[in-house]
C-alpha cells in the first residue's frame, strides 16, 4: 500500500512558475514509476509527465519544454517544475504511481496503481 500527498498547487499569474510536490509514503518507492496527471473541469484525466526509478522520463509532447519531472528516492518525492504556466494548465494536479510500468513512454490512467487526491492549480491570465 502506497500512501501519496501532493503539495505546491495555489493560484498563479500566467508566465509565472510552480513546483508540485508529492510524498510518498511506504519503504518501496524506487520500486514505482511515478506519474503526474490532470484534469480540468469537465475534461478526462490526462498524463502529464512519467518518471522511473533511474530517472528515465517521458512528458506529454504537449506540455514537454515547459515542464521538469524529478524524483528524490531518498526523500520518496516526486516533483514537477511547471513554467510558463497558461490558463490552459488549470487543472487538479494527481500524484500517481505505478509497478512495472516503463517510463519510457506516456502512462494510461488504467496503468495506475495508486493516486493521490491532487492538488488545484489555478492560472489566471
Amino acid at each position: 500500500q502506497v500512501q501519496l500527498v501532493e503539495s505546491g498547487g495555489g493560484l498563479v499569474q500566467a508566465g509565472g512558475s510552480l513546483r508540485l510536490s508529492c510524498a510518498a509514503s511506504g519503504r518501496t518507492f524506487i520500486s514505482y514509476t511515478m506519474a503526474w496527471f490532470r484534469q480540468a473541469p469537465g475534461k478526462e484525466r490526462e498524463f502529464v509527465a512519467v518518471i522511473g526509478w533511474t530517472g528515465i522520463n517521458t512528458y506529454a509532447t504537449s506540455l514537454e519544454g515547459r515542464l521538469t519531472i524529478s524524483r528524490d528516492n531518498a526523500k520518496n518525492t516526486v516533483y514537477l517544475q511547471m513554467n510558463n504556466l497558461k490558463p490552459e494548465d488549470t487543472a487538479v494536479y494527481y500524484c500517481a504511481a505505478a509497478i512495472g510500468i516503463t517510463a519510457a513512454q506516456a502512462m494510461g490512467v488504467s496503468s495506475v496503481d495508486y493516486w493521490g487526491k491532487g492538488t488545484p492549480v489555478t492560472v489566471s491570465s
